[in-house]
C-alpha cells in the first residue's frame, strides 16, 4: 500500500493487515519447504506473532529488565526517515554506489591553547575538516584530533593551473580559494599535505609542525551558530587515510562522536525530526530535508560565509533501510537499549564453547560482540511486540516493574499483543496501579524484530516437548552473525548465562553460473520451484524434481557463496540418474531375495568380503560427513563409490554370478547377500539428501526388513543409521591391499583388451585370455591363488571378465612374440607384472559366452559349458567319448 493509505490506518487495522500478510507468506513458504522435502512439524509451526511466543518474548525482556540490562537513553542510532523508525545493524543494506556531497570546510580559531604555538598566525588561522554529511555541521560540538599524529600549519598560495579546473561541474572550489578573498592559514595532518595540495588545487607551504596533543582546548568559532567550541582529543578512529586528520564531531550524529562527547561531557544535539527534516533548533535550515535541500543549504551557507574549501561528490558504501530501500541517517533519539556491557564477557566466553561451522564464524561474531556496548531494542512501528512500559503524563518517567511486565505477559499470552493497542491503560496496569491509571500513558514503541527472533530459544527450544535447550544447531546465512545468531546469543546469555545453541552453521549465498548475484532485472534468477516442477518451456526449463535440487545442495561447499545454473543442474540430473540406476540395479537383482538366504560372512568369497569392507568404510565416511555437516564430502564419496566402486567394478563382475550362475547357486546367494547389505546401507545414507528417492526405493523393496524390536520398517525413515560392523572391517590388511592392487591391475588389463578390440583380435572381453607374469614370489603366489579359486567368484578371469587367466612361471622371448597385445603394470607392493592378451582357448558357450574346452561335452546340449549345463538342469552329464560321437 502507499504511504498515505498506510498513515490513514489505525494501529489495530495496520496490525491486522500485517498479520494477514505474514500468515499468507508463512503458508507460501511452508508449501515450498514441503515440496522441497523438508521434514518439520508443519501442523504446529512456531510463529513469532502467536500469543504464546509473544508471552515468552516478554518474559525474556522482563528478566533482562530485572537484571538491570534494559535502560532508556538518548543516543545516536541508525534512523530511517522513510520508515520513521530506528533500525538495527541487521536491518541495513549497504549500497556500494551511494554518492554523498562531501566538503572540506574551515573553522576559524578564536583562541589557541596556552602554549602560544599559534599566536603568530592569529587571527587568520583555521581548522580544516572533511565530512560526507554536511547536514551535521549545525550540530557540531567540537573538532577532534589524534594526539599521536603530527599536524601542520600550512599557507595557501597560488592555485595550481593543472588542478584548478579539474573535476568539471561536479567539483566546486569554495569561497576560501577564490582569488578575491584573503587566504587563511590552515591546520591539517602533516602526512596529508601533499594529498590535499593535489585535491584542492592549491600550493600548500608548511609553516609549522607539532603533535596533535597541543591542539587540545584550542577554541574555534562555530561556522553556523557563532558559538565558541573546543578542540578535543579523539580516538584512534582519526587517521590519515582520508580527510584532513581533524574530525568534525557531532555527538548526536555518530557513534565515535557520541563516545567523544561522553568523554568531554558534551550536549547530545540532534536538530532532526522523525521524517529527517531539520527542526527549529537548526535555525534557518528548519523544515528542510537533511538528505536533500537541507544538506545543500548548509553547504551554500558555509560557502557564503567563507568557510567552504571544496565541494565534490564522494562515492562510498552507505547504509540503506532494507525495507524502503532509502538511505538512513545517524540520529540521537530517546530509545530503549540493552546494555551489552553488562554481559559481554559472558557472551564471549560462551562463544568459545559453541561449535562454529565453518570455524571462521567464531572470529566474526567475536569481533561483533567485543566491539558492541549496547543494543537499541526499540522501534517506532505499530506492528510487533510492544515494549511494556507506561510513562507518567507529567514527568515522562517510565513505569516498568516486575509486576507490570508479568501482568502484561499474562494478558498477551491469552489475547495476543494486539491487546496493548485496544485495551485501556486501566486494564493493562496491575491492580496495584489502577487507581493511578489516569496519570500514565502506555508507550508506543515496539521491540526490534531481532529481539523477536532472538527470543526463539525461549519460546520454542525451552518450551516445546521433545526439544532441548540449548538447541543442537542454528542454521542461517553468513549475514546472521549480526542478526539472529547474535540477538539469540545476547538474550540467552543475559537471562540464562548460556548460549542458546551448541552448534552454528553458516552458509553463503547463491550466485548464478557465472558467479554474479541474481537479479530479476538481469534475468539470471534461478527459481527453485521451476527447478522442481519445470517452466513453461520444458525443453529449456525441464522439471528436475526436488531431489536433484537437494543433491545440488549437497554437492557444493556451502561455507562460501555457491553457483547454480542450467548447466550445473543438468550435471546434477545426470548424477541423480546414475545414483537412481545404481539403486535400481540393487532392487532388480534382489527381486527373489529373502533375508534367510543370507550367506554367513565367514563363508563369503574374498571379493564379497572386500565389497562389504569397502561399504563399511564408505558409510563410515558418509556418517563423518553428516556429523561434521560436510555434505559435499558425502556427495563426493557417494559419487565415487556408486560409479567407480560399484557400477564400474562390483556390479560389472557380479553380473555373471547373478545372471548366469544359477538362481540358487552359492555364488549368487553370496552376491545377493552383499547387494542386500548395500541396499539397506545406501538407502539410509542417501535419505537425508534424497528423501523421495529413498522412499521410492523402500516402497519397492522386494523383501521385508525387520527392525530390532521385531516390527517391519514401513518407511525409509523408520530406519536408524547402521551400527558399525566390526566383522566387515576385519579383512586382513594384506588382503585389502592386494585386492586394491587387483582393481588397479584390472584397469591396466582393460586398456590392453581395448587395444586388442581395436585391432580386431577380440570383440567382447570374454573372447580373450590374459597372461600374467610377475617376478615377486609373493605376488606370484597370490595371483595363482586367485586364478585357481574354487568358489568361482574370486577367480581372476571372473574379476577381469575374460574367459581365462594364466599365470606364467617364466616369460620367454617366444612367449612375448606370440602375444600381440601386451603391457606392464608396476606397483611397489607387487613389483612389475607383465600382461598379455590373446584369443581365448576353447569354444564359446552360447549361454554364458565364456570360452571353455568342455563345450560340446554334453549330448543333450552340446553348445553349453559344464556350468551352464548344470544350471539349466539338463540330463546327467554324458561321457566325453559319447559326447564326441554325438557331435561327430
Amino acid at each position: 500500500m502507499d504511504k498515505a493509505t498506510s498513515d490513514a490506518l489505525t494501529p489495530i487495522k495496520l496490525r491486522q493487515k500485517a498479520a494477514k500478510f505474514a500468515k499468507a507468506t508463512v503458508n507460501a513458504q511452508m508449501n515450498s519447504f514441503k515440496r522441497i522435502g523438508i521434514w518439520a512439524d508443519w501442523d504446529n509451526p512456531y510463529l513469532t506473532l502467536s500469543p504464546e511466543y509473544e508471552a515468552a518474548q516478554l518474559e525474556v525482556f522482563g528478566q533482562m529488565v530485572m537484571r538491570g540490562y534494559i535502560y532508556r537513553g538518548r543516543k545516536p542510532v541508525h534512523w530511517s526517515p522513510s520508515s520513521r523508525t530506528a533500525l538495527a545493524e541487521a536491518e541495513l543494506e549497504y549500497s556500494e554506489n551511494h554518492v554523498s556531497k562531501s566538503i572540506y570546510a574551515a573553522f576559524k580559531i578564536t583562541s589557541p591553547s596556552n602554549s602560544g604555538l599559534l599566536d603568530e598566525f592569529l587571527p587568520n588561522v583555521c581548522l580544516a575538516i572533511w565530512t560526507t554529511t554536511p547536514w551535521t555541521i549545525p550540530a557540531n560540538a567540537v573538532v577532534a584530533v589524534n594526539p599521536e599524529l603530527s599536524y601542520a600549519v600550512v599557507e595557501l598560495q597560488s592555485l595550481l593551473e593543472s588542478e584548478s579546473t579539474s573535476g568539471g561541474k561536479q567539483r566546486k572550489l569554495g569561497s576560501i580559494l577564490s582569488s578575491g578573498n584573503e587566504k587563511p592559514f590552515i591546520i591539517v595532518a602533516s602526512d596529508l599535505v601533499s594529498v590535499l595540495e593535489s585535491k584542492w588545487g592549491v600550493k600548500l607551504v608548511i609553516r609549522k609542525s607539532f603533535p596533535g596533543s597541543v591542539l587540545e582546548y584550542c577554541r574555534y568559532l562555530h561556522p553556523v551558530n557563532g558559538n565558541e567550541c573546543s578542540v578535543v582529543i579523539g580516538g584512534d578512529y582519526i587517521t590519515t587515510e582520508s580527510g584532513t586528520g581533524l574530525v568534525h564531531t557531532a555527538p548526536g550524529h555518530g557513534q565515535e562522536d557520541y563516545l567523544t562527547g561522553l568523554k568531554y561531557g558534551l550536549p547530545i544535539v540532534s536538530p532532526v525530526d522523525d521524517e529527517g527534516n531539520f527542526t527549529a533548533e537548526a535555525g534557518q535550515f528548519s523544515g528542510l530535508s537533511v538528505l536533500g535541500a537541507g544538506n545543500a543549504a548548509v553547504v551554500k551557507y558555509l560557502d557564503e560565509h567563507v568557510s567552504l574549501i571544496l565541494e565534490e561528490p564522494y562515492k562510498h558504501k552507505y547504509p540503506y533501510d532494507w525495507r524502503s530501500k532509502e538511505p538512513t541517517i545517524f540520529r540521537a533519539t530517546e530509545q530503549w537499549f540493552a546494555s551489552v556491557d553488562g554481559f559481554r564477557d559472558a557472551a564471549l566466553d560462551a562463544i568459545k564453547r559453541v561449535t562454529w561451522v565453518p570455524s571462521q564464524g567464531e572470529n566474526r561474531i567475536v569481533n561483533m560482540i567485543s566491539g558492541r556496548s549496547d543494543w537499541c531494542i526499540s522501534r517506532q512501528r505499530t506492528w510487533g511486540v510492544p515494549i511494556p512500559v507506561f510513562y507518567h503524563v507529567d514527568t515522562q518517567e517510565p513505569l516498568i516493574t516486575e509486576k507490570t511486565i508479568e501482568h502484561i505477559k499474562g494478558i498477551v499470552s491469552e489475547k495476543g499483543s494486539d491487546a496493548w493497542w485496544y485495551m485501556p491503560t486501566e486494564e493493562l496496569l496491575p491492580e496495584k496501579y489502577r487507581d493511578k491509571a489516569s496519570e500514565y500513558r502506555k508507550g508506543t514503541d515496539t521491540m526490534d524484530v531481532w529481539f523477536d527472533s532472538g527470543s526463539s530459544w525461549a519460546a520454542v527450544s525451552a518450551k516445546r516437548d521433545g526439544l532441548n535447550f540449548p538447541a543442537d544447531v542454528y542454521l542461517e546465512g553468513s549475514d546472521q552473525h549480526r542478526g539472529w545468531f547474535q540477538s539469540s546469543l545476547l538474550t540467552s546469555i543475559a537471562t540464562t548465562g548460556k548460549a542458546p545453541y551448541s552448534s552454528v552453521i553458516t552458509h553463503g549465498f547463491v550466485l548464478d553460473e557465472e558467479g554474479f548475484k541474481m537479479s530479476k532485472s538481469v534475468g539470471n534468477v534461478v527459481d527453485p520451484e521451476k527447478v522442481i516442477v519445470g517452466g513453461k518451456n520444458s525443453k529449456e526449463e525441464p522439471p528436475y524434481g526436488a531431489d536433484v535440487l537437494r543433491l545440488w545442495v549437497s554437492s557444493v561447499d556451502y561455507t562460501g557463496d555457491v553457483l547454480i545454473g542450467s548447466q550445473i543442474l543438468r550435471q546434477m540430473s545426470d548424477m541423480y540418474r546414475k545414483l537412481r540406476g545404481t539403486m535400481r540395479f540393487l532392487l532388480a537383482n534382489l527381486h527373489d531375495w529373502k533375508p534367510e538366504n543370507s550367506v554367513p560372512y565367514s563363508d563369503l568369497p574374498k571379493i564379497d568380503q572386500y565389497a562389504l569392507f569397502q561399504l563399511e568404510n564408505v558409510v563410515a565416511s558418509m556418517k563423518d560427513g553428516y556429523d561434521n555437516y560436510q555434505f559435499y564430502k558425502i556427495y563426493q564419496t557417494l559419487q565415487r563409490f556408486a560409479i567407480v566402486g560399484l557400477s564400474n567394478f562390483y556390479f560389472d563382475v557380479a553380473k555373471d554370478r547373478l545372471y548366469v550362475g544359477g538362481r540358487v547357486s552359492y555364488t549368487r546367494k553370496s552376491c545377493q547377500t552383499v547387494l542386500a547389505a548395500h541396499l539397506l546401507y545406501l538407502v539410509r545414507a542417501i535419505a537425508p539428501i534424497m528423501p523421495h528417492l529413498a522412499e521410492d526405493i523402500w516402497q519397492n523393496l522386494p523383501f521385508q526388513h525387520t527392525l530390532e524390536d521385531g516390527s517391519v520398517a514401513k518407511f525409509a525413515f523408520d530406519l536408524k543409521w547402521p551400527d558399525k560392523n566390526e566383522e566387515w572391517r576385519s579383512v586382513q590388511k594384506d588382503d585389502v591391499d592386494f585386492l586394491g592392487v587387483i582393481l588397479e591391475l584390472r584397469s591396466e588389463v582393460n586398456k590392453i583388451l581395448e587395444s586388442a578390440r581395436t585391432g580386431k583380435l577380440i570383440g567382447a572381453s570374454l573372447d580373450a585370455k590374459v597372461y600374467l607374469h610377475a617376478e615377486n614370489p609373493d605376488t606370484v603366489s597370490k595371483l595363482k591363488e586367485l586364478a585357481s579359486a574354487t568358489n568361482d567368484a574370486d577367480a581372476l578371469h571372473r574379476l577381469f571378465i575374460t574367459s581365462q587367466v594364466e599365470i606364467l612361471p617364466s616369460l620367454s622371448e617366444e612367449t612375448k612374440l606370440g602375444v600381440s597385445y601386451a603391457g606392464k603394470f608396476s606397483d611397489p607392493r607387487t613389483g612389475e607384472i607383465w600382461i598379455g592378451a590373446t584369443r581365448a582357448d576353447g569354444v564359446k558357450c552360447e549361454r554364458c559366452w565364456v570360452y571353455t574346452k568342455d563345450v560340446g561335452s554334453f549330448l543333450d546340449h552340446p553348445t553349453l559349458c559344464s556350468r551352464c549345463h548344470g544350471v539349466i538342469d539338463l540330463q546327467p552329464q554324458a561321457s566325453p567319448a559319447t559326447a564326441a560321437a554325438a557331435v561327430a
